[in-house]
């Protein structure tokens, strides 16, 4: 198999976040068919149509060109009020424009969700799962990664959680299989 770039997305800019923890965690138990790396969100100036010249604002072709050089996208997020964080919504906005010039059209990708509750970032995964299907995008199914009482997994930067790391190990492995029948 191929090495498959990876762009990560993590859907939370605050500074103990647990889902950047997650991503990180889910970098370092990635089969080395895979290359992930972080692509920031945060900087990205707020969609507006009326910004969408022939020269839009560099950190927007900055971002849809680091998405296009991806064969595959890890969404990573938190649960905001039953739904994805305004961030993430829109960093997938603004890599979905110019209309008809998506940087997400046919990237594979998978979608790990978290909250400290139980539910583990259920409507935020399917807020998601919900415009990637607009965007063209083929999302894994199974296995689904929602991780619930995500404030006791870590110990600071560490994960506590055997039973956790073996689970988003095997969810990497499935994803590898998955990027690579469905890249290019």
């Amino acid at each position: 198999m191929a090495t498959r770039k990876i762009a990560v997305l993590v859907g939370s800019m605050r500074k103990e976040s647990f889902t950047r923890k997650l991503a990180k965690q889910l970098m370092l138990v990635a089969p080395p068919t895979l290359e992930l790396e972080i692509v920031e969100i945060g900087q990205l100036p707020m969609y507006n149509q009326d910004d969408e010249t022939d020269a839009p604002p560099p950190a927007w072709s900055e971002f849809r060109d680091r998405i296009r050089e991806a064969d595959g996208i890890l969404f990573t997020t938190p649960e905001y009020n039953r739904s994805l964080p305004g961030v993430l919504k829109n960093a997938i906005d603004v890599g979905s424009r110019p209309y008809g010039k998506a940087a997400w059209t046919g990237k594979p990708c998978a979608i790990v969700s978290n909250s400290p509750g139980a539910l583990g970032g259920f409507g935020a995964n399917h807020a998601v799962r919900q415009t990637l299907v607009f965007l063209n995008m083929p999302c894994m199914q199974s296995p689904e990664a929602y991780i619930g009482g995500i404030a006791d997994k870590f110990d600071g930067d560490e994960l506590k959680d055997d039973s956790l790391r073996s689970f988003l190990t095997q969810f990497m492995e499935c994803y590898a299989t998955w990027v690579e029948r469905h890249a290019d």
